[in-house]
């Protein structure tokens, strides 16, 4: 049998007579008073807890052993942290505590177990259990689940830190860690340092040391870099950008050397239209509350690169390759007339008789025609060369003629030749 949450919540023994029998709940009590009364108690009723860690929740339950004239015994214990359809959810049957809630009981104690604690787990949570004769809840304990972060403020003589978490003040302790060593505690969330460069601080809730707030430290060494890095060329846009791990989160400003007012501020730092005058040394400090820390690199003008405009170059190609194919075209006429023109040449150029060639060769007629000339007139020639004569079928023996000219007289034209008929007929006309 169930009760609203209201009735549970009364700070007084209630009886309530009802047809079915009387039955009586009893709310805790900060002290058990004993085994014959109804109670839950818990370690502590304000827990605060760190985000990520593990937190557990630890009451104990006491109940009469013997309930209106018969055995009482404990039949069912479970958390609860809210309702569904008016009555109690068990958070192990819960989606968004899956895997990370255990239900731990035993000897009237039982404890909650919550994992990976997160901050969507604060809230109020309830212990329940029932018997063969009755059901009670004990009032609730309130969880604060807090992601802790350090707040840094600088003075001139020290450096004050602020952990900062969501739980209610006075309800724990606070442990301060200095470069990951533990050096004090204080229930006081606020802390004075006289901080150093090299130095980082943390801190953590008392009962939660292995989740510590993250750690604040000055910045540390920037990281340069420079666009386009293979070179600057005159007139380019040219952007520097700055990085530094620190906490708090650094701020940057840009110098130029031999001036003493900054270039800019931020993380990049472009210069368009870069000219001469803009090479040097440039230097990116990096400050936070805590510290500062720069780097310095050097700029400077490699040259600058001509180019064509876009709507230029492409006519420019297209003449690049038409004047190359006519120079190639011209080229291959002149080797061709040169290639015509020479065996012309050798065969007038020709002083010597070709030599007696062997009888076994083929049929063909062959002809050395030597010009000689004393004067320096030009000489046309129409030579036309006659079919020898056919003597007897058996005569297969090919025949060589050799005809020299001479500036003597030239024989009239269709004059019979009392020479041999095999021999080779050729009327040349010379103009004097």
């Amino acid at each position: 049998m169930f009760y609203s949450l209201t009735e549970m919540r009364g700070a007084a023994m209630s009886l309530t007579a009802a047809a079915s029998g009387l039955v009586v709940f009893l709310l805790s009590v900060s002290v058990v008073q004993g085994q014959d009364v109804w109670g839950v108690t818990y370690s502590s009723t304000e827990i605060c807890a760190v985000k990520g860690s593990t937190v557990e929740i630890r009451c104990r339950y006491t109940y009469p052993s013997r309930w209106r004239g018969g055995v009482n015994t404990v039949e069912k214990t479970f958390w609860f942290t809210k309702q569904k359809g008016g009555k109690p959810v068990d958070p192990r049957t819960d989606s968004e505590y899956a895997g990370r809630v255990e239900d731990l009981c035993g000897n009237n104690i039982c404890t909650l177990r919550i994992r990976n604690l997160r901050e969507s787990d604060s809230a109020q949570y309830w212990f329940r259990f029932t018997t063969n004769k009755a059901a009670y809840s004990g009032l609730p304990v309130t969880l604060s689940v807090t992601d802790l972060q350090l707040k840094v403020s600088r003075s001139q003589q020290s450096t004050r830190l602020q952990c900062l978490s969501s739980c209610p003040p006075g309800h724990t302790s606070y442990i301060w860690f200095k470069n990951g060593g533990k050096i004090k505690e204080d229930t006081s969330p606020h802390a004075d340092f006289s901080y150093g460069p090299a130095e980082s601080y943390s801190c953590a809730l008392k009962g939660y040391e292995d989740s510590p707030s993250p750690s604040v430290y000055a910045p540390k060494l920037p990281s340069v870099s420079v666009s386009p890095s293979a070179g600057i060329e005159e007139g380019s846009s040219v952007t520097l950008t700055c990085s530094s791990d620190a906490n708090p989160a650094a701020n940057y400003i840009w110098y130029k050397e031999n001036e003493d007012s900054p270039k800019a501020s931020g993380q990049i730092f472009t210069i368009t239209d870069f000219r001469a005058e803009h090479s040097g040394s440039y230097s990116c400090e990096a400050q936070n509350k805590l510290g500062r820390s720069n780097s310095t690199l050097y700029l400077t003008v490699v040259g600058a690169s001509w180019k064509l405009p876009a709507a230029v170059t492409i006519p420019v190609v297209l003449l690049a390759v038409i004047s190359l194919s006519v120079f190639l075209w011209i080229s291959r006429r002149k080797s061709a007339s040169r290639d015509s023109s020479e065996p012309a040449e050798r065969a007038d150029n020709r002083e010597e008789p070709l030599p007696d060639q062997p009888e076994e060769q083929g049929d063909l007629q062959y002809a050395t025609i030597h010009f000689s000339n004393s004067r320096a007139e030009p000489l046309y020639s129409n030579m036309r060369a006659a079919q020898p004569l056919r003597h007897t079928e058996q005569q297969e023996v090919p025949e060589y003629a050799a005809v020299k000219f001479k500036s003597a007289a030239p024989r009239p034209r269709g004059q019979d030749s009392a020479e041999d008929p095999a021999a080779l007929y050729s009327t040349v006309n010379k103009s004097h």
